[in-house]
C-alpha cells in the first residue's frame, strides 16, 4: 500500500476551476485503479502554513545553538513545530499530486510557502562535499496545472516559472519520476474551452492508472 498526498494549491473548486476539474478527475480515477492506496488531501488554503519569518528563524538558531525546545518563544515553538509537521508529513508520502493554476507566470504564493516548508536538510535532502543531494529518490510526483494562455509553444514558451520551479525542487529532492498536465489556452480561445477541458480531463484519468507504477517496476 502507497500513501498519496492530493497537494491543492487554489481558492476555487472543481466546479469552477479547470486545473481542479483535472485534478478531481485524476484523484477519481486514482481512487479507482489503486484502491489499496491511502490518499490524503492537503487543502493548502485551508492549512496552517507558517512563513518562514523572524520567529522561525530565531527558533531555528536557538535550537541549532544547543537550545532545547523549551528555550523558544510560544510564537517560536508554534511556527518552528508546525513546519516539522508539514515536512515530516510530506516525508511519509509517497507520491504527490500538486495541483495549481497559473498566476502571473507562477502559482500562489501559498504554494510557495508550502514549499519552503518541505525544503529542509536532513529530511528532504542532505549536504554532501560533492553537493547536495535529494532524501526521496523513490518517490513520484505529478504537477496538474492551468493556464489560460499557451505557454507551451509560441510567444510566450518559457515564460512560465510555476511549474519549472516545481520541477527543480522535485529533482532537488530526489524525485525523478516526475510529470505535468497541463490545461491551456481556455481563456485565449473560449470557444474550445470545453474541448480543452475534456482533453485534460482524460489526459489525468489515463496518467492517475500508472502513476508511480513505472518507478515500482524499474
Amino acid at each position: 500500500m502507497a500513501k498519496l498526498l492530493y497537494i491543492t494549491a487554489h481558492p476555487h473548486d472543481h466546479q469552477s476551476s479547470f486545473s481542479m476539474a483535472a485534478g478531481q478527475a485524476f484523484l477519481d480515477a486514482y481512487r479507482e485503479s489503486h484502491p489499496q492506496d491511502e490518499i490524503k488531501h492537503l487543502d493548502l488554503y485551508n492549512m496552517n502554513i507558517p512563513h518562514i519569518d523572524a520567529d522561525v528563524f530565531s527558533g531555528w538558531g536557538k535550537l541549532r545553538g544547543g537550545g532545547q525546545f523549551g528555550d523558544l518563544s510560544s510564537e517560536e515553538q508554534k511556527k518552528v513545530s508546525r513546519l516539522g509537521e508539514l515536512v515530516d508529513e510530506f516525508v511519509a508520502g509517497d507520491k504527490y499530486v500538486f495541483v495549481t493554476p497559473m498566476w502571473n507566470f507562477s502559482y500562489p504564493p501559498i504554494m510557495k510557502a508550502y514549499i519552503d516548508a518541505i525544503c529542509v536538510a536532513g529530511k528532504t535532502f542532505k549536504y554532501t562535499q560533492e553537493g547536495p543531494v535529494g532524501l526521496l529518490p523513490n518517490k513520484s510526483a505529478i504537477h496538474i496545472q492551468a493556464r489560460g494562455g499557451i505557454y507551451s509553444e509560441g510567444p510566450a514558451a518559457g515564460m512560465e516559472c510555476g511549474h519549472r520551479h516545481l520541477s527543480a525542487i522535485m529533482a532537488f529532492f530526489g524525485i525523478t519520476d516526475f510529470k505535468g498536465i497541463f490545461v491551456e489556452g481556455h481563456n485565449a480561445a473560449p470557444a474550445q474551452a470545453d474541448a480543452i477541458k475534456a482533453k485534460a480531463i482524460e489526459e489525468a484519468k489515463q496518467a492517475a492508472k500508472v502513476f508511480g507504477r513505472e518507478k515500482v517496476n524499474a
